[in-house]
Order: C-alpha cells, then sequence, then structure tokens
C-alpha cells in the first residue's frame, strides 16, 4: 500500500519530469495545495472539475509576467487562492439551501 511519502515522491518526481519537458525548470510545484483544490473542486461540481481547475491555476499563473521564483509561486499561489475562493462560496451556497430545490 503506497503512504503518503511515497505518493509525494511520486508527484515530484513526475514534476521533474514534466517540468523538464516543458522547460520552466525553476518552478516548485505545491502538490498538497494543488491536489486539495482539485479534490474540492470535483467533489463539489464533478469529476472532471479538478482537472479543468488545476489547470486554469497553472493558466492564469502564466498569464502573469514574473521575474524569478517567487513571484513565479505568488501568481501560482493567487490563482489557486482565488479557485478556492469561488470553491468555498459555492460549497457554503449547498449548505444554505438545505433540502430546498431538491426532490425529496
Amino acid at each position: 500500500m503506497a503512504t503518503p511519502d511515497d505518493e509525494e515522491r511520486t508527484l515530484s518526481d513526475w514534476s521533474r519530469t514534466l517540468t523538464q519537458a516543458l522547460q520552466i525548470l525553476d518552478l516548485e510545484v505545491d502538490h498538497p495545495r494543488i491536489v486539495e483544490l482539485a479534490e474540492r473542486s470535483a467533489h463539489l461540481v464533478g469529476p472532471h472539475a479538478g482537472v479543468v481547475s488545476a489547470f486554469l491555476v497553472g493558466y492564469a499563473a502564466g498569464t502573469v509576467t514574473t521575474k524569478n521564483r517567487e513571484e513565479t509561486g505568488a501568481a501560482v499561489e493567487k490563482a489557486a487562492t482565488t479557485v478556492t475562493t469561488v470553491i468555498e462560496k459555492d460549497e457554503e451556497t449547498q449548505e444554505q439551501k438545505g433540502w430546498t430545490g431538491s426532490a425529496q
């Protein structure tokens, strides 16, 4: 059975492979942050929403002009925080609805 350390090591290896292939060697990926965002999106919206959310965070961060690793990390964090805010708002809205709008 895979442990969290095994999964993190696998994700790190995969990230390193992709960053080398994409020639973005200075990027450090916050795996737990992106995984949490993807899982929450998938749970809230549907199975593929996590993938789309993670992609859009990366795309949004990629549109920001940065000069160094810190600025790149900040751009990713800003995009991830924005998506997380949307998720939290939608989760809150669903909780407030309760049985309203259901067939029960």
